[in-house]
């Protein structure tokens, strides 16, 4: 069982040829919605992924709210841990440019909203608990220290970056990070070495964990305390990175979860974020295990 405490929002999404420089109006090619947040699109990753998948969360009472939980619920995601509250569901804005990059903009709305109270009714009991930075720290300070205490494997992902949240890397079992966000991270934790990977090394053996740093279309990076390695992507051409980094960890814990080793399962996870990125939207875009195998 994998449990994911954290955002769920609804994305907004516009496609215009190029990014906008500051101060730039650009017409845009096409506008849509779909449903998001770092921690549903996790969720709806690792079920597509075949495995069985609880969410904690919290949404709005507004409009918003069952469409951002839509495509979870049809996968079978367990939500009866999702609350509502506050007025507003959160929300992302979007911008995607033919080349497939993207700026994002996040208003927390009900995510800001969670609490210690939702990690206490999570019933952490062993298993896999995927965890990122989009709820307040309390929750995620309590969330890992839960973990800590209950035989449950914590996959911390860093995204999106936060300094007040760096001391709770050493206390994750598994940290996935982008190479930004590991690299704002060594800056932090002042790790050791000429290059990313020698940083990478020494987080792993100083504090006997496991780091996965994502590279895009030059795949991933692993350290951990006995080895280190690294696996590559699928050569494609990016329609939409929404949600590949998201489609990455979900796949990883689903592997994990069903008994893969982590080289496997990163490579699995590689693949699956590849293919998350020849089509647009977040969760829309997320492949299913068939795809990937």
């Amino acid at each position: 069982m994998i449990t994911i405490i954290g955002s769920i929002n609804f994305d907004l999404i516009a496609r215009s040829p190029k990014l906008p420089e500051p101060g730039e109006t650009l017409t845009g090619r096409d506008f849509s919605t779909a449903a998001g947040g770092k921690g549903a699109n996790q969720a709806l990753a690792a079920a597509r992924a075949g495995v069985p998948v609880r969410m904690v969360g919290a949404v709005g009472s507004d409009a918003f709210a069952p469409q951002a939980v839509a495509l979870l619920r049809a996968e079978g995601v367990d939500l009866t841990r999702v609350a509502t509250r506050g007025d507003a569901t959160g929300i992302a804005l979007i911008t995607v440019e033919d080349s497939g990059e993207n700026t994002i903009i996040v208003i927390p709305g009900a995510n800001g909203l969670v609490t210690e109270d939702d990690v206490n009714v999570a019933d952490l009991d062993g298993g896999f608990l995927l965890l990122q930075m989009e709820v307040p720290l309390p929750a995620l300070e309590k969330a890992i220290a839960t973990s800590e205490t209950s035989d449950t494997t914590c996959i911390l992902n860093t995204a999106p970056w936060r300094d007040d949240a760096a001391s709770l890397l050493p206390r994750a079992d598994i940290i996935v990070a982008n190479e930004t966000e590991f690299d704002l991270a060594s800056i932090q934790l002042e790790l050791n070495g000429a290059d990313r990977k020698a940083k990478m090394i020494d987080f792993a053996e100083h504090y006997g964990r496991t780091v996965i740093v994502t590279l895009g279309a030059e795949g991933v990076m692993v350290a951990t305390p006995d080895e280190h390695y690294s696996l590559p992507a699928l050569a494609i051409k990016p329609v939409d990175t929404v949600g590949a980094g998201d489609t990455f960890c979900g796949y990883l814990a689903a592997g994990l979860d069903s008994g893969l080793t982590l080289r496997d399962a990163c490579q699995r996870a590689a693949k699956a974020a590849s293919l998350a990125c020849l089509k647009a939207g977040a969760q829309p875009s997320i492949p299913y295990a068939a795809e990937v195998q």
